[in-house]
């Protein structure tokens, strides 16, 4: 009889409402208080949600995701792969099915806790909690220097070999750029030291230090605590000159530009006058170097297709790799601007042997 008096005695109103209905109407959808909207929105807008960008699109033809790709290209493949979904951690089961991003599950799952290392290609086994696993396992690159290394063995240094391939460290590599040397993402020549994890400052120690992690837009304001400058792309960090053009005034954005873009002329310089085969950069196909055997400015054909560079030889390849790894991460003068220059000096002293190039003629700096 007391059960029955507590529930006529029960206000209505207290009710729980198994959906997001407010309790009386008339109402209209925007009444609909939903606690995460903003966030669902930002991510909605960004390109981690982005189906339509070749990131997610490339393999809608086959209806599949390759194994090796899922990880990172799907939110599906992603817990596969950490063994998130109840599969064995460390690979991708499959089949992945075309149309995933990465989604709230990619950085949410409760599962992320429990991964406490995240492999990087050079072997590293590298310490990491809660959301950093996802930001580390798909920014990372597929490459390091020890794969170049591997590939070119013994090989006499200058001599082209038909069985070198352009080895590509893939994209948005900004993980392997922060860990440099630490992390071993580019080629490291005998005898030289590189700069580690780039720590900068105590408050920003990982990725959403910097990234909103929704939108993926940087936070700027609070650079201006320490920096003087009106876009990340402008502040400095150094009052030397590193593309020998003694300008200060700039950021260090600029000079690692410019070193690039003097590496890149030097390896086209080296495949005309060293391999006698020169070569032809493609940034929007892969595998993005090219030959030119006649040196028209055209790309060969082979069967219809455009031919491949195969005259590599080992200091070339080296070279050409810390380039892509170096461009290959757009905000690389943030994540570590000290390892970039480094890579960039080092390939450009290695060529500059055998091309004759007088280093500090150029005016570069390590």
């Amino acid at each position: 009889m007391s059960g029955q008096n507590q529930a006529v005695d029960a206000d209505p109103a207290e009710a729980t409402v198994p959906f997001a209905l407010p309790k009386s109407g008339p109402f209209t959808p925007s009444d609909i208080e939903i606690k995460n909207d903003q966030s669902i929105t930002d991510w909605f807008r960004s390109a981690h949600a982005d189906a339509a960008a070749r990131a997610f699109s490339h393999w809608d033809g086959e209806e599949e995701i390759n194994a090796v790709c899922a990880t990172c290209h799907s939110g599906e493949g992603f817990r596969d792969f950490h063994g998130l979904d109840g599969t064995t951690a460390g690979s991708v089961e499959g089949p992945i099915k075309t149309g995933g991003v990465v989604d709230c599950g990619t950085c949410h799952n409760a599962g992320l806790s429990e991964i406490k290392e995240v492999a990087f290609p050079s072997g590293l086994l590298h310490p990491v909690q809660g959301v950093e696993a996802s930001c580390m396992t798909c920014h990372q690159g597929r490459t390091a220097g020890i794969t170049v290394s591997k590939a070119i063995g013994e090989l006499d240094i200058d001599t082209p070999n038909p069985e070198l391939r352009f080895i590509n460290p893939h994209y948005a590599t900004a993980a392997a750029t922060w860990l440099g040397g630490y992390g071993g993402s580019g080629y490291h020549y005998d005898d030289k030291d590189y700069s580690g994890r780039f720590f900068h400052a105590r408050p920003v120690s990982s990725c959403v230090s910097c990234h909103e992690p929704h939108t993926l837009e940087v936070a700027f304001e609070p650079c201006l605590t320490c920096h003087q400058a009106n876009t990340p792309e402008e502040i400095r960090i150094t009052r030397q000159s590193y593309d020998g053009s003694g300008d200060t005034n700039k950021g260090i954005r600029a000079d690692i530009q410019a070193n690039a873009a003097t590496l890149m002329e030097m390896v086209k310089a080296y495949a005309d006058d060293v391999a006698d085969a020169p070569m032809i950069y493609d940034g929007t196909r892969y595998p993005y170097f090219f030959a030119d055997a006649n040196g028209d400015g055209v790309i060969d054909e082979s069967e219809g297709r455009p031919a491949a560079y195969t005259s590599w030889t080992p200091r070339s390849l080296r070279a050409a790799y810390n380039w892509k790894l170096v461009t290959a991460d757009p905000g690389n003068y943030a994540h570590n601007p000290p390892y970039m220059l480094e890579l960039l000096f080092d390939s450009m002293e290695d060529l500059s042997v055998p091309l004759g190039t007088d280093m500090q003629a150029l005016g570069v700096l390590r």
